[in-house]
């Protein structure tokens, strides 16, 4: 399962608005790819739509799709965002990773 923190549900909440989608009918997909400076890195995209291979999980309102792949990588996981004066964006709280790089977009396990 993955957490949604308040501040990550806010800014997922307006980014919806802004695609033109409900947030209670639109999903947040995140997912994990190799690749990135530590081996694997994660994707966060906005979607309408479920697939059969997905994992629907729901935090604070927001609807979460993982598909099966990217879920033993996530487990526990933390969305995260900030939106400080060094516009920082998303990030992964990840309990999971053994190392990350140094901007927070990819891990290694």
């Amino acid at each position: 399962m993955i957490k949604v923190s308040d501040s990550a549900k806010s800014k997922l909440e307006a980014l919806m608005r802004e695609e033109g989608h409900a947030p209670e009918s639109s999903y947040v997909r995140v997912g994990v790819t190799s690749g990135g400076c530590s081996g694997l890195s994660y994707k966060l995209n906005l979607d309408t739509e479920i697939k059969e291979t997905d994992k629907l999980f729901e935090d604070q309102g927001v609807r979460i799709l993982i598909d099966k792949k990217s879920f033993l990588y996530l487990i526990g996981t933390t969305l995260e965002y900030s939106g400080g004066l060094n516009g920082k964006g998303f990030s992964f709280n990840n309990p999971n990773a053994s190392r990350t790089c140094g901007c927070g977009e990819s891990f290694a396990v």
